[in-house]
């Protein structure tokens, strides 16, 4: 058994470099400034392993992980209120999986997730600009705000293999599909006052509570590993990872009242993470650890960034140390950095998409921060 809780401590601080409501709006409404703050949230995530062995060859287990995760939450009246307020993503993927050993050197492993997502998104709105030729309203004058929560349960499958050429290598390799949501929900609006809350009810507007859905698609991963003992101190790893972002086209979330359709492009690119690392084993019972990583961002343009994921190309470093209790029962600690590249952002405000949120041009001095404890007990 394995139970691991990780600390994750995320820093986005927005310094804003000039962002205004659209200039496509006519005057007085168009290129009018707007002013703010930042964002960022930490996070506790857990994982528990459960491996049962029926034989020497033949193995089965059960996983509990949340491979991917998202929270980002700014005070409503920052500078990007109207693109973003909270974004909050949660899944909890259930792996039970089998494997067999063939042949002394040869491994073979399937399995199948079942993994449940949540997502909340919220962000102001501008009524004010919205409804300033019939109600007279300003623009920023009459914000309201709108959220919009939706879960759902999807299925996916891993493959992999362990090769050992030789006693002291093995090389490994797998695959793990993606897995496509459609998160169904509800949208709830809330409006500066009555007379904005009536017009939001008009037909061919409809910004009013009511379900709404949007479809997810998380990526799939492979990733090649390698991992080579030199003499009873030292081990070296390598690994190579994967990742399939280009399924995440756009972020749309569909209204059932009949409102126009709240949209995001995305157009996410591949990416491949490079990361090595090293065991030093001084004693028996006691092992250090440390690594790096490259990690680049599937963003490809500051104009397709998000602030509800204000990403860049990271470096991971990570120290950490295991020490053994007893024969049944080792625990682990470590420590990871992530360097990231100062992040752009250039939402043009021309874009359909964008017109009532606005330009939101500027940039994030970003970090992360995660510290992990983990518990393997043998029985």
């Amino acid at each position: 058994v394995e139970l691991g809780l990780h600390y994750i401590i995320p820093k986005a601080r927005y310094s804003d470099k000039g962002s205004t409501l659209s200039s496509a709006l006519p005057p007085p409404v168009g290129g009018q400034p707007l002013s703010g703050g930042d964002g960022g949230g930490a996070a506790f995530v857990p994982n528990l392993y459960y491996v049962l062995s029926f034989s020497d060859d033949l193995k089965a287990g059960i996983g509990l992980t949340a491979p991917f995760g998202l929270t980002t939450d700014y005070t409503r009246g920052w500078v990007g209120r109207y693109h973003a307020v909270e974004s909050r993503l949660k899944t909890l993927n259930i792996n039970p999986s089998i494997a067999y050993r063939f042949h002394p050197k040869l491994s073979l492993g399937m399995g199948v997730s079942i993994q449940r997502a949540e997502a909340t998104l919220s962000n102001a709105v501008d009524f004010g600009t919205i409804f300033a030729p019939s109600l007279g309203t300003t623009s920023q004058g009459a914000d309201g705000f709108a959220e919009v929560t939706g879960e759902d349960w999807g299925y996916g499958f891993n493959l992999g293999l362990i090769y050992a050429p030789i006693v002291t290598t093995r090389l490994g390799l797998s695959y793990r599909s993606g897995i496509s949501h459609r998160l169904d929900g509800d949208a709830e609006f809330d409006y500066p006052d009555p007379a904005v809350g009536a017009a939001a009810a008009a037909p061919g507007v409809q910004l009013v509570d009511g379900g709404a859905e949007a479809d997810v698609d998380l990526p799939a991963t492979l990733a090649l590993s390698a991992i080579h003992e030199i003499g009873a101190q030292w081990v070296l790893l390598a690994d190579v990872t994967w990742t399939q972002w280009s399924q995440l086209e756009e972020l749309r979330i569909h209204f059932d009242t009949g409102a126009a359709d709240n949209v995001t492009t995305l157009n996410w690119e591949d990416t491949w993470r490079y990361s090595v690392g090293a065991i030093f084993k001084p004693l028996e019972r006691w092992h250090l650890r440390a690594g790096v990583a490259f990690d680049p961002s599937p963003v490809p343009s500051s104009n397709r960034r998000t602030p509800r994921i204000p990403d860049d190309d990271r470096i991971w470093t990570a120290v950490g140390s295991g020490f053994r209790i007893n024969r049944l029962i080792d625990l682990n600690l470590s420590y990871a950095h992530l360097f990231i590249k100062d992040a752009e952002l250039d939402k043009d405000g021309t874009e359909a998409e964008n017109r009532l949120r606005g330009a939101l041009v500027g940039d994030y001095d970003a970090s992360v921060d995660i510290v992990s404890l983990n518990l393997q007990i043998q029985f």
